[in-house]
């Protein structure tokens, strides 16, 4: 029997490699288990990938995408731009500081990095150019910037692994803020180290009027203030993570309508927008859980975590090798897919060291978002490469500080839990 998982795996690996989506790379292997064991009812095949994609929980998932795509066409994201320039219009890097800002802030609003990559893509990177800021460079700072965006609530990955580990979402969204924190700020001190460097100058060296900072904070204050109503709003029990959801839909509608900028015709393509891009990360999902089911039935989460305690005595080192594992995996698998397959065998050997689940999810997450820049298949380089006309090559070269920083960031995140637990302490 074990044979059978063994070659179900592998041609999930070889569908993953040969470029298939990887929804359907899972659904490949999956089939290869029913059809080669017997006595299993292909009925459960049915009802477990149709049963995974039901859970109340997912619902956020389409809301939060929703929301953030309404906020493309309802003018925040232009004004949301015009305050990050006010806030770092004096330092060293300019554009690019505004980038790594834009990042974040939107991070709170739209949830999906690779929507956020596209934009700033088309956005900023342009005018990046235009100020003497490599293409390379420009593309870097855009695609790393994203990575932001999955930590920082309201974030998709956050609320699958919720779901997936049966963990608080509303404690991972708050754990976020802490960990998109520390990224944004790391990321803004090499941007300005390299920014000196190479003489890419600040779009501004004077000191603005109250009135002009005033003039662009005014119009961003009530799109700011939509992560602290979603997280105010869960912490308070005023709604589930899942009804925040809702909440942020109603209150990007009323921006639009309040902008004057939010048409009829955007908000029929907004809809059309959330339901592609929901469709695919629930294909994923569905198909994973499947996958998920025959690795439980088949008790691999238990046996491996009896191998990995019995010769592995240091949550440490554990720690180490999970992370050593999870940019490997990176690599290869989308991360959305990883999770779906990896949570449910790692998730409980965390717990069996005794590591906080909140802490141990930020690591998993975190290792998720370094893998969507990494070649060969990393979808936020991809996609980023592919609007900016960036070669892969010259994208990696660029990239080389940003990878060393990324994995200084991310040891911190292992072995300093503070970051990743204390807001959830403080609050909680």
């Amino acid at each position: 029997m074990n044979e059978i998982v063994l070659i179900t795996a592998i041609v999930l690996l070889v569908l993953l490699f040969l470029k298939v989506p990887v929804f359907i790379a899972i659904l490949g292997g999956s089939i290869f288990y029913f059809i080669m064991t017997p006595g299993i009812n292909p009925i459960i095949f049915a009802q477990q990938s149709i049963g995974g994609a039901e859970s109340i929980s997912l619902l956020a998932i389409p809301f939060f995408v929703g929301a953030g795509v309404l906020m493309n066409y309802s003018g925040v994201t232009k004004r949301i731009m015009n305050f990050a320039e006010v806030v770092t219009g004096r330092m060293s890097g300019g554009l690019a500081q505004v980038n790594i800002l834009l990042s974040a802030l939107m991070g709170g609003l739209s949830g999906s990095n690779i929507a956020d990559a596209a934009m700033q893509s088309k956005m900023l990177v342009p005018e990046m150019r235009k100020k003497g800021f490599s293409n390379a460079f420009s593309s870097v700072v855009t695609a790393t910037s994203s990575m932001i965006t999955p930590l920082i609530p309201p974030g998709i990955a956050m609320i699958i692994y919720g779901s997936i580990a049966n963990v608080s979402i509303g404690k991972l969204f708050i754990s976020g803020i802490g960990i998109g924190t520390l990224l944004t700020g790391a990321l803004m001190i090499l941007v300005m180290r390299i920014s000196k460097k190479r003489g890419y100058a600040p779009i501004r060296t004077e000191k603005l009027a109250r009135s002009q900072v005033a003039k662009a904070i005014k119009p961003a204050i009530f799109p700011l203030m939509l992560p602290i109503i979603i997280i105010g709003g869960i912490r308070l029990g005023v709604f589930t993570a899942t009804e925040a959801g809702s909440v942020a839909i109603l209150y990007a509608i009323l921006l639009g309508v309040s902008y004057r900028e939010l048409k009829m015709r955007d908000f029929f393509t907004s809809i059309k927008e959330t339901v592609t891009t929901t469709s695919s990360i629930m294909l994923i999902v569905a198909a994973a859980t499947v996958f998920s089911w025959i690795l439980t039935k088949e008790r691999i989460p238990q046996h491996l975590t009896e191998w990995i305690v019995s010769n592995i005595d240091n949550k440490y080192v554990f720690l180490l090798i999970v992370n050593i594992f999870l940019l490997m995996v990176g690599m290869f698998i989308e991360g959305n897919a990883s999770m779906i397959i990896l949570v449910p065998l790692l998730a409980p050997i965390a717990k069996a060291f005794g590591i906080n689940e909140i802490h141990f999810a930020m690591i998993y997450i975190f290792n998720n978002a370094i893998g969507a820049i990494s070649p060969p298949m990393g979808t936020l380089m991809f996609v980023t490469c592919g609007i900016t006309k960036c070669k892969t090559k010259d994208f990696i070269q660029a990239a080389l500080p940003f990878y060393l920083l990324l994995i200084i960031v991310l040891l911190l995140i292992t072995y300093v839990p503070f970051f990743s637990t204390a807001l959830v302490e403080l609050l909680y």
